[in-house]
């Protein structure tokens, strides 16, 4: 299912504890609590993953848009959306990723 969470609503949206999200599917290693930052989308966004070998990105043409869509490159689940609006300070990227998509693993 590619389904899309409403912004504000999703567990890890506000999150700011140190730690990793994980594929909620298969468990591989996405995003750290370092590259995450508050884009004011409602969505928990990330500048970058933690191995750009661990995501897919795909050109996404649903809803008569066209967006890039954000995979696990491990079992392809739907994580979310890829946009070139995040901070420029880093690498101008907003990985915005459904909270639904994500296991938080803190750091202990």
């Amino acid at each position: 299912m590619k389904g899309t969470e409403r912004p504000f609503t999703g567990a890890l949206w506000n999150n700011h504890e140190s730690g990793m999200y994980d594929c909620v599917a298969c468990g591989q290693a996405l995003f750290s609590s370092d590259a995450k930052f508050d884009s004011g989308s409602g969505w928990p966004s990330f500048d970058d993953p933690v191995n750009r070998q661990h995501v897919e990105v795909v050109e996404d043409r649903s809803h008569g848009m066209v967006r890039t869509e954000v995979l696990c490159k491990r079992c392809g689940a739907h994580l979310g959306h890829l946009f070139p609006d995040g901070p420029r300070e880093t690498t101008g990227q907003r990985y915005c990723i459904n909270s639904a998509a994500l296991r938080f693993q803190p750091t202990t």
